[in-house]
């Protein structure tokens, strides 16, 4: 089995690969870097294994953070008041519990989905427990609902799902129907848990997952959050090296003018407005949330739709964006990277293409990468 030990240097390059390919969504890098630094601190080392080199009888599951990207308002925070706070990451309360409930040895963690949080969250469960990081996941972006996902269009059952919140309080869901109704639950177990609970999922062998994820996803991140890092490093154009690197395109640069969020059902929704700048001047584009980047519009009409990636970069300090941290009249980038193919099948469509978004349109991309 051949085994990448990966650097601080190529977990921070993943990280801002994947904060890019999360379009907005995935959670927050100094959250996940803060992750990756107390494994680092214990003396933990991350090691990244191939799907198809791993035992085929090697019990791996999918960790992530599930809830709304906005900040919870005044009201709702003294909800929470008087409850006791949890001294370990709700992650590791669920791995835990994970581990009692089924009496197995996990071998490692497959990614829920690219994002600067949610990819290290991963990362972390796994060096804590000495385990391997398979380079592969079932988004290779993020995602707003566990439906959007290849283990969905494979019809990998979730269950049994292991939550815990930072309260310490956890809860096991058993006997899921399908991941409509997972999606159901667990988000509501997050609206009650100051919108944001710790997940663990899809405990199955390689073998039963092989079929069902996007491999070599973290060696993509790598790529892409490399050329973003020697792009500032050599002062050249990070909306154009990020359009290089990954297949894609600079589709709009301008100064954000307008934005709006809020939390619906456990969502971060709203929108961002650009007026163009140079090249695009006298242009105006939107973008769509539902936590990610969903849909875009230029001048009004519909110009990218999922499952193609929005991309949002803030060339002011050279980071890329995550919803809903925005600036009126910071320089932004608008970069479109094609989905994957998975994403584009008829099962992939239907499930996160723009009958998702309640759009009577046939999905058309922009991108000539077939």
């Amino acid at each position: 089995m051949q085994v990448r030990e990966l650097t601080r240097e190529d977990i921070e390059d993943i990280l801002y690969g994947c904060a890019i390919l999360g379009t907005g969504g995935g959670g927050e890098l100094e959250e996940g870097f803060d992750y990756i630094d107390r494994a680092i601190a214990a003396g933990k080392t991350f090691k990244m294994v191939s799907i198809d080199d791993a035992p085929l009888n090697a019990k791996v599951c999918t960790p992530y953070m599930l809830g709304a990207l906005s900040p919870m308002s005044v009201e709702e925070e003294e909800r929470y008041q008087g409850l006791p706070k949890n001294k370990e990451p709700a992650i590791d309360t669920a791995f835990k519990r994970l581990q009692s409930y089924t009496g197995d040895k996990y071998f490692g963690t497959i990614c829920c989905e690219l994002g600067g949080s949610n990819t290290a969250i991963s990362f972390y469960l796994a060096a804590m427990h000495d385990g391997y990081i398979i380079d592969a996941d079932p988004a290779g972006r993020a995602v707003p609902e566990i439906t959007h996902s290849t283990y969905y269009f494979n019809d990998l059952n979730a269950s049994p799902i292991i939550t815990a919140n930072e309260f310490g309080e956890c809860f096991i869901c058993e006997n899921i129907k399908n991941d409509e109704r997972a999606e159901h639950i667990v988000r509501a177990l997050s609206m009650v848990s100051r919108n944001d609970i710790a997940a663990i999922d899809h405990a199955l062998t390689i073998s039963e997952v092989k079929h069902a994820v996007i491999k070599g996803t973290i060696s993509k991140a790598l790529v892409i959050g490399k050329a973003f890092r020697k792009a500032k490093e050599d002062e050249l154009d990070l909306a154009e090296e990020i359009a290089k690197h990954g297949h894609g395109v600079v589709r709009f640069k301008g100064k954000v003018s307008d934005f709006s969020f809020s939390t619906k059902g456990g969502f971060t929704i709203g929108e961002f407005l650009v007026n163009g700048t140079g090249e695009f001047k006298d242009n105006r584009y939107k973008v769509a949330v539902k936590n990610e980047n969903l849909v875009s519009y230029l001048n009004g009409e519909v110009d990218v739709t999922i499952p193609d990636l929005i991309c949002c970069l803030d060339l002011d300090i050279n980071e890329p964006v995550t919803n809903p941290h925005l600036t009126i009249g910071s320089n932004v980038a608008i970069v479109v990277l094609p989905a994957p193919k998975e994403f584009k099948t008829e099962r992939g469509l239907a499930a996160f293409g723009p009958k998702y978004l309640g759009l009577e349109m046939k999905f058309s991309s922009i991108l000539c990468t077939d």
